[in-house]
């Protein structure tokens, strides 16, 4: 070993400030002399300017709110037909290209006419498209939203 490979960072102590002028950061302990940042107490926010008016406040606000929620994907009920006689579920509307993830709510819209008779299995879908799949012979199911697997989960089954 060699003396530049010591590892001395790691058994540095620790800076103890306002602990006597021999200490190094003693006596005013780096906060310079006097003034606001020089006293004890309540810390100055990031945005502080001394007093006069914070930029914060100067800029003004956007009014609203944002939706923190994303809404469900939409699925045409003419988009049904090509399950004649399948079950449609969130799986088989992703491979077929109708919805961008399989793991988000899916809700079918009605558009158009269903003249096949199919399984839904999906998160939502309007009266209409409910009234329409019966009226064609099939059934909806309302299912839970399909959580991902886990990396662990996920090689447990495929073993």
């Amino acid at each position: 070993m060699k003396y530049n490979e010591l590892q001395v960072t790691a058994n540095k102590d620790r800076k103890r400030k306002g602990r006597g002028i021999a200490a190094g950061q003693g006596k005013t302990a780096g906060r310079g002399t006097k003034g606001q940042g020089a006293r004890t107490g309540k810390k100055l926010g990031a945005m502080f300017q001394g007093g006069q008016r914070a930029l914060v406040q100067a800029i003004p606000k956007a009014r609203g709110f944002k939706s923190l929620r994303k809404p469900a994907q939409v699925v045409y009920l003419d988009h049904l037909n090509a399950f004649k006689g399948k079950t449609a579920d969130n799986f088989t509307l992703f491979e077929h290209g109708y919805v961008e993830t399989p793991f988000h709510s899916v809700k079918v819209i009605a558009r158009g006419e269903l003249t096949e008779k199919i399984t839904l299995n999906v998160q939502a879908a309007s009266k209409s498209v409910q009234e329409a799949i019966t009226k064609a012979g099939g059934t909806f199911t309302k299912t839970a939203t399909p959580l991902k697997k886990s990396e662990k989960e996920a090689e447990a089954t495929d073993k």
